[in-house]
């Protein structure tokens, strides 16, 4: 299996797509989270603010949008 981890900007601008769709229709953070892991993402606490990764490898994909930043 291959992991990616130069992440593209194209790739990066529907992985905030996704997730910014997912959050709308999310009742709460916690929904929003096992929404968006069905996907093969999350997101995690950082010393530099929130930031999207995959599943279940945990490689970067971008930093949270500071309007999903719960």
């Amino acid at each position: 299996m291959s992991v990616f981890v130069k992440t593209d900007p194209t790739v990066v601008a529907q992985v905030v797509d996704l997730i910014t769709r997912e959050r709308t229709k999310a009742l709460s953070t916690r929904e929003w989270q096992h929404r968006i892991a069905g996907y093969g993402y999350c997101v995690r606490d950082t010393q530099h603010g929130q930031i999207v990764e995959t599943l279940p490898h945990h490689v970067p994909v971008c930093t949270l949008p500071a309007d999903l930043v719960a």
